[in-house]
């Protein structure tokens, strides 16, 4: 009889992997265990123009409800696995029913980190941006006028703080580093993106903490760490996420920064994978999860494969966006261990940042300039490192640049 394949994790991964599945020519049973009420969908569009209103709930969702039943694929909606027992093979559900698997893949993606509640994280008022009933709890509160107060300078609060200053709010934005995106990105792309917002209106203030929400029904404000008090109507927390593993923990898998994984997506456990947001994974000597739809996607699709015995590695190229009023910045690879940034203006206030070890090319950071973005993204797939000097240099032609 053939396998059943049991996945939990209604996201981007979980879609693709099921979707994977079923093109490859698995033609065994194959459930999808989604918590949300509703089938697989975008998340990146909930922060730009779903919150916007320029995009419609059923355009978010990445395959007609009909594709599921039409390919065999069992979707519980609005289901929670409660426990895996993975010496059983089974999935405990709340309510009470379970599941059987032969194998199991966990695509629980991952959960935004909340205010302390001591500080005022748990007032009405206060929001977090990551599922769609998170983003339909805000948007009464987008009033033109209206005070909102974003915690956190990542790529969420600057997306949230750029829709909010485009729908005419009063837009303040903390980041208790000394830069916003500090975490992700050099100083050249924080420093570029500060202004910008600045340029909208935001007011953006790094290298300031919080120290307590204030209110008492409602959230009515703030106080910084430096005693500022700011007035809000209602607050966005945009200060990261955790990978969602407390299924797994509890099922006696490793966890390492997430659901540990090798290099095919196998959790220690046989029979039992990972893959997306929740998982991390060997990378060039180290360990990394990366929090991207490139990788729910890429990751899902080789785990679906390595579960029909394909054996491929995951060795990704990986890439992100983001979409802040009229500008789209691009990424390609990763810029740990960087060592210097070379800047390179293009056509039209296009600009890319390109990031160095020594002479290797590591990622690349193009704010409305595709061109660089991907033939920087070939480069880094290549293997291939153009000398710094020939990428600052307005004379040199990136595109000769594949060639040979």
């Amino acid at each position: 009889m053939a396998e059943h394949i049991v996945v939990i994790g209604g996201g981007q991964a979980g879609a693709a992997l099921v979707a994977r599945l079923r093109g490859q020519g698995h033609d065994g049973p194959v459930t999808l265990v989604g918590e949300e009420p509703v089938p697989p969908y975008q998340r990146p569009p909930l922060s730009k123009k779903y919150l916007l209103g320029e995009m419609a709930l059923e355009r978010l969702f990445l395959r007609p409800e009909s594709y599921y039943a039409e390919h065999d694929i069992r979707l519980l909606t609005g289901t929670r696995a409660e426990a895996v027992d993975t010496a059983a093979g089974t999935v405990a559900l709340a309510g009470g029913g379970r599941l059987d698997y032969d194998q199991l893949a966990l695509t629980t993606g991952s959960v935004p980190r909340r205010l302390p509640e001591a500080i005022g994280g748990a007032l009405p008022g206060v929001h977090v941006v990551r599922s769609l009933a998170d983003v339909d709890a805000m948007a009464p509160d987008f009033v033109a006028g209206a005070r909102v107060l974003v915690v956190g300078g990542g790529y969420i609060g600057l997306e949230a703080a750029a829709v909010a200053a485009q729908k005419g709010l009063d837009v303040t934005l903390v980041e208790a580093a000394p830069r916003i995106l500090a975490r992700v990105a050099a100083p050249e792309t924080s420093a570029w993106f500060a202004d910008l917002h600045r340029r909208h209106g935001v007011d953006v203030r790094e290298g300031t903490g919080l120290s307590h929400l204030t209110g008492e029904d409602r959230v009515t404000g703030a106080v910084l760490e430096d005693g500022t008090e700011i007035s809000a109507d209602f607050v966005i927390t945009g200060i990261g996420i955790a990978p969602a593993a407390a299924l797994a923990e509890a099922a006696g898998l490793a966890i390492d920064n997430g659901i540990a994984v090798d290099a095919q997506g196998r959790t220690l456990v046989p029979g039992v994978w990972a893959a997306g947001d929740c998982a991390s994974f060997p990378f060039r000597g180290g360990r990394v999860r990366l929090e991207s739809v490139q990788n729910a996607i890429d990751q899902s699709e080789y785990v679906a494969d390595n579960m029909l015995g394909a054996g491929r590695a995951y060795d990704p190229v990986p890439w992100f966006w983001s979409d802040q009023y009229d500008v789209k910045l691009q990424i390609a690879g990763l810029n740990q261990g960087y060592e210097r940034v070379v800047v390179r203006e293009g056509a039209g206030g296009a600009v890319s940042h390109w990031y160095y070890a020594g002479e290797t090319l590591l990622a690349v950071d193009a704010m409305n300039d595709p061109r660089a973005y991907m033939i920087g993204k070939r480069l880094l797939e290549a293997g291939r490192s153009p000398a710094p000097a020939t990428i600052e240099s307005p004379r040199t032609d990136l595109k000769a640049l594949l060639k040979g």
